[in-house]
């Protein structure tokens, strides 16, 4: 049981959902003030993806997260900055000519990835730990050794966490790998991500059989998306980890009730304390991770 829980609101992601709700924030204010108000009823952490204000189609441009990060910050409010990196990995095969790229790809290489990650400089980063068939589509997620181990040594030299997403136990492999080149700094910090087609199923069974090969002395998170967000939430507390929740994994309070994302870290929030938990403040968090402005 872990009694001292890291919360994270990931607030909008990148996925298609903005025309699902609209609680989804896709202009950078609107981000900023979800970020703002998870914060604000207890959310210790905020993990940001950009949306093209015009589209609403998840974005990487450095000055859509510029801005987003420059509100939460402007705002005074007190709450850890986690910025995906997981963006221009995509690659769409055409089925007649698997060889090519069809529509939807957008490959870029390492540096670039990070690109918005140096103008920002937030407290984390995602470090997505390896390829994987990301949906029931032709489109699958790259993420190579050599790539992977250049960004991390990007971010390590920024003095940025990365947080290892994991999906599958051969990304946790290769993470400990990472650590053992001493790419990663201690206190490694995890983010066991269950549910997306094709990764881990999101059970109890496979977020234990997941923890269990971390290294020790890990940090660790996980999360579910869609009705298990707040299953797989309650499990990682009680397996001893942190809990991610938010719209960007699941956009319904309940059956048939869309969520905004404050209310999402309020029911978690719940969950947790009438099990015996309680939330970790941003600055307890930074000590704890030994992130950037961290005390000692």
């Amino acid at each position: 049981m872990n009694y001292d829980v890291v919360l994270t609101c990931a607030v909008t992601g990148a996925g298609d959902t903005a025309g699902k709700s609209p609680h989804v924030p896709v202009t950078p204010k609107e981000i900023a003030d979800a970020a703002i108000n998870s914060a604000k009823v207890g959310a210790t952490a905020v993990h940001i993806h950009a949306r093209d204000p015009e589209t609403g189609l998840g974005s990487r441009d450095p000055k859509l997260f510029k801005e987003i990060v420059d509100r939460i910050r402007d705002s005074d409010t007190d709450v850890i900055i986690n910025v995906t990196a997981g963006m221009g990995g995509d690659w769409v095969s055409i089925p007649d000519n698997p060889a090519m790229p069809g529509p939807g790809t957008d490959m870029i290489g390492p540096e670039e990835r990070l690109i918005h990650v140096r103008e920002c400089m937030p407290d984390i980063c995602s470090l997505d730990c390896g390829t994987l068939n990301f949906s029931d589509t032709d489109m699958i997620y790259i993420s190579t050794p050599p790539t992977l181990r250049k960004m991390a040594k990007l971010v390590q030299e920024w003095g940025v966490k990365p947080e290892l997403e994991v999906f599958d136990l051969g990304h946790i492999r290769f993470a400990k790998a990472m650590i053992d080149e001493g790419l990663i700094d201690a206190p490694p910090m995890f983010q066991i991500c269950l549910g997306i087609p094709w990764g881990a199923e999101q059970t109890v069974e496979t977020m234990a059989a997941m923890k269990a090969q971390l290294p020790a002395g890990a940090s660790w998170a996980s999360f579910g998306i869609g009705r298990g967000q707040m299953p797989m939430a309650a499990a990682s507390v009680v397996l001893g980890g942190n809990v991610r929740v938010g719209l960007e994994d699941n956009i319904y309070l309940e059956r048939g009730v869309l969520a905004s994302n404050a209310q999402l870290v309020v029911k978690v929030r719940e969950i947790i304390e009438r099990i015996g938990g309680r939330i970790m403040s941003p600055q307890e968090a930074r000590n704890k991770l030994k992130l950037r402005g961290a005390n000692g």
